[in-house]
């Protein structure tokens, strides 16, 4: 009985929720103090996929969804990235019979890492990728490696785990673990065989402290390594990026199936790739997922056209609090070549909670905007004068920096004059600020 009626609870919170525009976590919450076990107590799909990592993990669910969809599957996903138990219990039980069976052929999951081992206490997926793990959200997070211990519990032997082999921590996880597979990226012409940014968090092994080597980086601790130690090391792949052709957009995976890029950046490729990996894993053909990454372009406003006045931008999300996700943009912008300003906007650092700590600021490689091609930076937003003691620091020559108190003293300011390409580094918290004054292609 606790079971039906918090099942039924679920769904008329819900329904009201979305009469009013909000009540994606809500319903769960108040389902699991009426049944606290009720996701040990409800029927699952025979496959259910979860996707977890500090970056990607809404990019690469995304592509699975319509991956899957494709080839005729009903998939249940959190698309609105309510990614904590909360948010899967509402999206579980909203999909759930009186009776407790839930309907659909795949339960895909975008889990937030931190509290994967909570919505995992009563179920375990079938499927389990691990993206990567990096600096990401200080306040919240602390080390990746202590997010590395939040999300080991979530593990379950009978698991299939899907991991980045190219990342040293994210590796770990195979460690006594029986069932894993593996994706990674060759050598490319892009790889360095010398590490660049601001820090470098593969210097030292994950297991036991050890000095790494690393044959090549692809971007920051992402790469060939090896302990010369303890002999921690980079696995051969089971699904690999063979070729890799940024500037031009071309990527190999496996060696026999190319897929044309709509983004050229680094982390779209370990996005595809780590989709690539899942579907293949579900018996999806090669051919069957071409078909849907070929020139994916991502609805999850990662990335976004717009026009402003003359200039034809590119906004480009970078998590704040996450240096990587910042420095893969900054290297997207530094290797397009073209004439162009930049706009970095940080004005509320997080949309979920409230903080004014800045030193990720000092972890995130501004150099990069040095580029001869890069005529201006523009700095904004509530935290303009972080930016601009950060940028003091950088290489970029301070007559090419500006600086506006908000965004839309900015925004004015560009659109009333310049034709160049524009390319704007925010996170989800302050991207319709800007947005919002221009025009968005679709």
């Amino acid at each position: 009985m606790r079971m039906i009626c918090a099942i039924i609870l679920c769904k008329l919170l819900r329904l009201i929720g979305k009469l009013v525009g909000k009540g994606s976590s809500l319903p769960g919450q108040y389902a699991l103090k009426v049944c606290p076990d009720i996701l040990g107590r409800v029927k699952l799909p025979k496959e259910v996929i979860a996707v977890t990592g500090s970056n990607g993990k809404t990019s690469t669910v995304e592509m699975i969804a319509a991956i899957l969809r494709a080839g005729g599957k009903e998939v249940i996903v959190n698309a609105e990235g309510s990614n904590q138990i909360e948010g899967v219990t509402t999206l579980i039980l909203t999909h759930c019979t009186l009776g407790g069976r839930m309907k659909g052929d795949v339960l895909l999951l975008e889990s937030d890492e931190r509290y994967a081992r909570y919505s995992f206490k009563w179920f375990h997926p079938t499927y389990f990728v691990i993206t990567n793990l990096y600096r990401d959200q200080l306040t919240r997070n602390g080390h990746p490696e202590w997010v590395y211990d939040a999300i080991l519990p979530a593990i379950h032997p009978d698991t299939t785990l899907v991991l980045n082999a190219d990342d040293p921590l994210v590796s770990c996880f195979a460690q006594g673990h029986d069932k894993v597979k593996w994706f990674g990226l060759e050598a490319w012409d892009g790889a360095t065989k010398e590490h660049h940014g601001v820090y470098d968090d593969g210097a030292r092994c994950p297991v036991c402290k050890g000095k790494m080597e690393y044959t090549l980086y692809h971007y920051n601790h992402i790469g060939h390594y090896r302990c010369t130690v303890c002999g921690h090391h980079r696995h051969n792949p089971d699904f690999a990026a063979t070729a890799l052709d940024l500037q031009n957009g071309r990527l190999t995976i496996d060696g026999d199936t190319e897929i044309q890029l709509s983004f050229n950046s680094i982390y779209n490729v370990y996005n595809i790739l780590a989709a690539w990996s899942l579907c293949r894993l579900c018996g999806v053909e090669k051919s069957a997922i071409a078909s849907v990454v070929n020139r994916y372009i991502l609805k999850n406003g990662r990335m976004v056209r717009f026009t402003l006045g003359g200039h034809h931008g590119t906004l480009l999300t970078s998590k704040h609090e996450n240096s990587v996700a910042y420095d893969t943009n900054l290297r997207y912008i530094r290797e397009s070549g073209k004439d162009c300003t930049v706009m970095v906007i940080v004005d509320a650092i997080s949309r979920k909670y409230f903080t004014g700590e800045t030193s990720w600021l000092w972890d995130i490689d501004f150099d990069q905007l040095s580029a001869p091609h890069v005529g201006k930076v523009v700095l904004c937003g509530k935290y303009v004068n972080d930016l601009a003691l950060r940028f003091d620091f950088s290489a970029v020559p301070q007559e090419k920096i500006t600086l506006y108190d908000t965004v839309a003293q900015a925004a004015d300011a560009l659109a009333a004059e310049g034709s160049e390409d524009l390319y704007v580094v925010t996170c989800f918290s302050d991207r319709d600020k800007l947005l919002s004054r221009t025009q968005v292609e679709q």
